[in-house]
């Protein structure tokens, strides 16, 4: 097992396939002219397998593949396909710009849930917010998704003055469509613009919906990073991601792997452990991993509190976080 000196089991890893993306989103992409990895400096997809057995060999039972966008590297199905042949069981986040062509790979290997990023429901402002004219292809295949059977989140990132009034918006949605919204407090990464007073919090989430909606909460369940409601006679659900202003580290059970081979123990973490160049120098790996764990901190990287008001984002030690993978 991958444990850390606070007990927490560690079953869950997060392996970025690439820190290219098809979208512009400003909060996880910081500049246009952003200098993508090359090919050689990421893990090559024997390379991500190879890595990928090790952690299951050491207890890890669920990878969820991220990037950047991971369906824009052109071989995204060989190593979905290489992934759902171990025993674990296999989910993605995705923009969805370019799930019509992956739903057939992802049914055969065993892929049940998605999780879908669509920050606004109005396709002006998804043009702002990503730089794109995309908007009109994701819903389709978030409604392609539904329709092939798929447990499908769609993640929002809220922030203040941007796309909080859609809030509800996303609610009404959740009405007649088995889609399961997940409110993401808007986090601090480098180059993202973030400021506290952009934070709308969970006490802030909840009574928005309040104001036209009842809602009940539905029953946590081990290692939840979302606390998740229903409005009644909703066929959809909706949840909250609080990592800023009610953290869930003390049940942590997530590993990051970054595109490039880092392990990152925290998505807050400043330090990282490079796990490729070992791998591809035939040095052991397996010690690294545990050495990476029994430095994770108690709560967010140990590089802030809940006080997130009192923060300066400028003194966090990160990537951005299209380079640590969603």
């Amino acid at each position: 097992m991958i444990v850390d000196t606070h007990h927490r089991v560690h079953n869950y890893l997060r392996i970025s396939l690439t820190d290219n993306c098809n979208l512009r989103c400003f909060y996880c992409m910081p500049e246009d002219d952003y200098d993508f990895a090359s090919a050689q400096q990421l893990m090559q997809a024997d390379e991500i397998e190879a890595l990928a057995k090790l952690f299951v060999s050491q207890g890890v039972t669920k990878i969820r593949l991220t990037g950047g966008e991971p369906l824009v590297r052109k071989d995204a199905k060989a190593i979905i396909r290489q992934l759902a042949q171990l025993p674990v069981t296999l989910t993605l986040t995705t923009n969805g710009t370019r799930l019509h062509d992956f739903v057939d790979v992802l049914k055969e290997s065993n892929v049940r849930s998605v999780n879908i990023s669509l920050d606004t429901l109005q396709a002006d402002k998804f043009q702002l917010l990503t730089k794109r004219d995309q908007f009109g292809i994701v819903q389709q295949n978030i409604g392609l998704m539904i329709e092939k059977g798929f447990h499908v989140k769609v993640n929002m990132v809220v922030m203040r003055g941007v796309n909080d009034s859609e809030i509800n918006d996303f609610i009404a949605w959740t009405k007649d469509t088995p889609v399961h919204v997940r409110f993401i407090e808007f986090m601090p990464f480098s180059g993202n613009r973030w400021t506290s007073n952009k934070v709308f919090t969970l006490e802030d989430i909840l009574a928005t919906v309040s104001e036209k909606y009842e809602f009940i909460p539905l029953q946590a369940e081990k290692n939840d990073t979302a606390k998740k409601f229903m409005v009644p006679e909703h066929k959809g659900t909706f949840a909250v991601i609080s990592t800023m202003s009610a953290h869930f580290c003390g049940d942590c059970n997530r590993i990051r792997l970054t595109a490039d081979g880092k392990m990152k123990n925290c998505l807050f973490s400043k330090d990282e452990v490079d796990l490729l160049t070992p791998l591809r120098n035939g040095e052991e790996v397996l010690p690294l991993i545990h050495q990476s764990i029994s430095t994770k901190a108690a709560q967010l990287g140990g590089q802030f509190t809940q006080d997130y008001e009192l923060l300066q984002a400028d003194i966090i030690q990160n990537r951005s976080m299209i380079t640590i993978g969603g």
